[in-house]
C-alpha cells in the first residue's frame, strides 16, 4: 500500500526569513562576549564557532528541505507523472538542484574562512573575517529566494492534494464536462462535490471511498476531457489522463444521451475513441446518464448503432439517472466485479511465470508408494475414552453438573471484601484430616495439644483443697474459718464510708476533666483571688476544730485591716517599689492565715516558715519597671514597658533577638542571577 503523506513536509521560507532563522539563531546558540585581552587561542575558537555554527544550520536546513521533498524518480508513477503536469518536472527539479548547489557552496565558504580564522592574529582581524564569511553565506543563501518561494507554493499545493493510494481497488469517472461525473460520486459516496449546471466545475482530482463485499474501493472523479490533441490539452485535463493512465482500475466513460451536456452523442464517441488506448488492460463499463429525460429505446437508429459500436469495446453498457437513482447499484456491482475478477487473473497469470521460471532451476520430487500395506491411526486409549464420553453427554446419558469456582463463592459469600477464600482445602498433607487443625504440627509430628493435660482442671481443685487444708493447720483456725477473713473483715458503716470516699472520688476525676478540656488562659494560684469562706470551708473538710477555725478568722481579719491601711498609705506615697511591697504584704497575709489556722492543729517547723515568707514573688513586670526608673508616673512606667515588651513581639516575628539586631541577610543571590543577561535575555542558566 502506497500512500504519501505531503502534509507532514515542513513550510519553507523565503530568502529573508531564512536570513533571518539563521542569523539569530547564530547569536542565539554561541557566545557574545569577548575581549581583546584575551589569549589569541580563545579568541580564534570564539569566532570560529559562530562560522561553522551558521554554516552547519544553512546545511540543516537546507537538507530537511531536500529530504521531506519527493524525489520524481522515487515516487509512484502516477504522482510523478501529476507533479509534472502541476509543476512542470524540469522547472522542480531545477529548484531543487539550485538548493543543494547553494548547501555545497555554503559548506565551502565555511571550510575556507576557518581556515583563515586559524591564523588571525588579533580579534578585530578575527572578527573582520566572521563577518565576510557570515555576509558571503547569507548573500549565497537569498539569491535562492526564487526557488525557495516556488517550492513553498509547490508544498501548499501538494498539501492540498486527495490522499489517492495508487495500488488500492479504484473506480475512474471519465467523460465530456458536464455529464453527471460529480451527481454520480455523490450518490455512491460521502464526498459531497460541488455540482453545477455549467461545464468544468471540477478542476482537479477528487476522491471518494466506498465498501462493497467488505471490501474498501475509491471512487475518483476526474475534470471532464475534450476531444483535441493531447499536445492542446490544458492542465485541468491532463490530470485526468494522468489517472487513466497510470491507475490500475475499472473506467467508467459517462455518456449523456440527453445531450444537455452541450454535446451530442457522436462528440462523445469520438472522444472515447480517441481516448481507447488509455484503456489498455483495464476493464471499461459504458455509462448511459441521465435516462430519466431520453430512454436508450428512444434514441435514433443512428445513435443507437453508434453507442452499440462503442458498447462492443467495452465490458458492458448500463444506463442510469442520477435523479431518481435507477441503475447505480448495477453499476456499482458490475464495475467491482469486473475489477475484482481483473485482478485475480493478473494475480494467476503472473504467479504461472514465476512457477515456470523456478520450476527450470528446482527438482521437484515425487514420493513413491512403498508396499500395499494398510496402516490405521493409533488413536490412545484415553483419546477413545474421552470420545465415548463426550457421545453419552450428547445422547443426554450423563448429566454433568456444573463445576463450582471460587467466583461463585465468593458471589455466594457476600461479595469481595466480605467473603474469605479457604486457603486450607489446598494444603498438601499426608492426611486431609489434618487440614483444619486448630494448631499445625511443629516437631515431631506433634503440637502443643499433646503436651496438655486434659485432666488439669481435677487435679486443680485436688490441689487448691490440699493447699485449704494445710493453711487451717498451721493457722490454729478451726472449723474452717480462714484467718484472712477476720482480718479483712469489713462491717456496713466502714462499706458506707468507703462508698462516699469512691463516689466524692469520681466527682473529682469527673471535675478535672471537664476543666481540662476548657481552652482558655488559668490565672495563677498566687494571683487566683483568695476567699476566707472557701478557706474555712476547705479546713472543715480536713477535721480542723471549731474553735481553731474562730481563733484565725479573727487573728486573719485584724491583720487584713492593718495589712490593707499600710498598702494603701505605700501606694498612695510611693511608686511602684512600694506597689510590690504592699502585693508582698497581701501574699504574707494570706500565708499567715493559713499559718494561723496551722499552729493550733499541727505542730509545724516554724523556721522554714519564717523562710517561706522571706521570700519574695518572682514578677517580670516589677523587673522590667527598673528600666524605667526616671519616669516619675507609675502608670506611665507600667504602660512604658507593656509598649516595649510589645516592640519586642514585633522584632521576634521578623526573626530579629532584639532592637539591636540590625542584620541583613544576602540581598543579592548569585545563583539565581548567573548566566548572561546580554541583548534581552534573561535565563537561570
Amino acid at each position: 500500500m502506497v500512500v504519501y503523506n505531503f502534509k507532514k513536509i515542513t513550510p519553507v521560507p523565503n530568502g529573508k526569513e531564512f536570513m533571518d532563522i539563521v542569523l539569530s539563531k547564530t547569536q542565539r546558540k554561541t557566545p557574545t562576549e569577548i575581549h581583546p585581552q584575551y589569549a589569541i587561542n580563545r579568541i580564534r575558537r570564539f569566532y570560529m564557532r559562530k562560522v561553522k555554527f551558521c554554516q552547519q544550520t544553512i546545511h540543516d536546513r537546507i537538507t530537511l528541505i531536500l529530504d521531506e521533498f519527493p524525489r520524481l524518480g522515487d515516487i509512484h508513477p502516477f504522482y510523478e507523472d501529476l507533479m509534472n503536469v502541476l509543476y512542470d518536472k524540469d522547472h522542480y527539479k531545477l529548484a531543487l538542484g539550485q538548493l543543494s548547489t547553494c548547501r555545497n557552496v555554503v559548506d565551502a565558504i565555511g571550510r575556507d574562512y576557518v581556515r583563515l580564522l586559524k591564523y588571525g592574529d588579533s580579534l578585530y582581524r578575527c572578527k573582520q573575517l566572521k563577518r565576510a564569511a557570515l555576509g558571503r553565506m547569507i548573500t549565497v543563501l537569498t539569491k535562492q529566494n526564487s526557488s525557495l518561494v516556488y517550492l513553498e507554493q509547490v508544498r501548499q499545493h501538494l498539501a492540498r492534494l486527495p490522499s489517492i493510494d495508487p495500488s488500492s481497488r479504484t473506480l475512474i469517472l471519465v467523460g465530456y464536462p458536464n455529464v453527471g461525473k460529480s451527481s454520480f460520486m455523490n450518490n455512491m459516496t460521502r464526498a459531497q462535490v460541488d455540482v453545477q449546471p455549467y461545464p468544468f466545475t471540477t478542476k482537479s482530482l477528487f476522491v471518494g471511498h466506498m465498501e462493497y463485499r467488505y471490501l474498501k474501493w475509491q471512487l475518483i472523479d476526474t475534470p471532464g476531457i475534450l476531444d483535441h490533441p493531447l499536445e492542446q490539452r490544458n492542465t485541468i485535463e491532463m490530470q485526468s489522463i494522468t489517472a487513466m493512465a497510470h491507475l490500475r482500475s475499472t473506467i467508467l466513460y459517462l455518456c449523456d444521451v440527453s445531450e444537455t451536456c452541450g454535446y451530442n452523442i457522436k462528440q462523445q464517441c469520438d472522444l472515447f475513441k480517441n481516448i481507447k488506448p488509455l484503456f489498455a488492460g483495464k476493464p471499461v463499463l459504458l455509462v448511459l446518464t441521465k435516462i430519466d429525460l431520453v430512454r436508450y429505446e428512444d434514441l435514433s437508429d443512428e445513435n443507437k448503432k453508434m453507442l452499440q459500436e462503442i458498447a462492443d469495446m467495452c465490458s458492458d453498457m448500463i444506463g442510469i439517472s442520477n435523479i431518481n437513482q435507477s441503475g447505480l447499484n448495477d453499476v456499482k456491482t458490475r464495475a467491482c466485479d469486473l475489477l475484482l475478477q481483473n485482478r485475480v487473473e493478473a494475480k494467476i497469470n503472473h504467479g504461472k511465470k514465476s512457477v515456470e521460471s523456478i520450476l527450470n532451476r528446482v527438482h521437484l520430487a515425487q514420493p513413491k508408494k512403498r508396499d500395499d500395506k494398510i496402516r490405521e491411526p493409533q488413536i490412545p486409549e484415553s483419546v477413545l475414552r474421552k470420545r465415548a464420553g463426550m457421545d453419552d453427554e450428547s445422547n443426554g446419558d450423563m448429566e454433568d453438573e456444573p463445576r463450582i469456582t471460587e467466583k461463585h463463592l465468593e458471589n455466594l459469600g457476600g461479595g469481595a471484601g466480605v467473603y474469605t477464600p479457604d486457603y486450607k482445602k489446598h494444603y498438601l498433607l499426608k492426611n486431609d484430616e489434618w487440614k483444619y487443625d486448630i494448631i499445625p504440627e511443629i516437631i515431631d509430628g506433634k503440637n502443643i495439644a499433646d503436651y496438655v493435660d486434659p485432666e488439669i482442671d481435677r487435679r486443680l481443685e485436688e490441689l487448691e483443697k490440699e493447699e485449704d487444708e494445710r493453711l487451717r493447720e498451721e493457722g490454729g483456725f478451726e472449723g474452717g474459718v480462714n484467718y484472712a477473713d477476720e482480718e479483712f473483715y469489713v462491717d456496713s458503716e466502714e462499706e458506707e464510708d468507703f462508698k462516699k470516699i469512691m463516689d466524692k472520688k469520681s466527682v473529682i476525676i469527673q471535675t478535672n476533666r471537664i476543666n481540662k478540656n476548657t481552652n482558655h488562659p488559668k490565672l495563677t494560684r498566687k494571683d487566683k483571688p483568695i476567699d476566707l469562706n472557701s478557706i474555712v470551708s476547705e479546713l472543715k473538710d480536713r477535721g480542723v476544730p471549731e474553735e481553731a477555725l474562730e481563733k484565725a478568722r479573727s487573728s486573719s481579719v485584724a491583720r487584713t485591716s492593718s495589712v490593707g491601711r499600710t498598702h494603701k498609705l505605700a501606694t498612695s506615697s510611693v511608686g511602684p517599689r512600694a506597689r510590690s511591697e504592699s502585693k508582698m504584704a497581701r501574699n504574707r497575709s494570706a500565708s499567715e492565715k493559713r499559718a494561723a489556722t496551722e499552729y493550733d492543729s499541727v505542730d509545724i517547723d516554724k523556721t522554714a516558715l519564717s523562710k517561706k515568707r522571706s521570700l519574695t514573688p518572682h514578677n517580670p513586670l516589677t523587673e522590667k519597671i527598673g528600666r524605667f526608673a526616671g519616669i516619675k508616673d507609675a502608670k506611665k512606667q507600667v504602660s512604658a514597658v507593656k509598649l516595649g515588651l510589645k516592640k519586642i513581639k514585633t522584632l521576634q516575628a521578623s526573626g530579629k533577638r532584639s532592637e539591636a539586631d540590625h542584620v541583613i541577610f544576602n540581598m543579592k543571590p548569585k545563583h539565581l542571577f548567573s548566566g548572561k543577561t546580554t541583548i534581552g535575555k534573561k535565563d537561570y542558566r
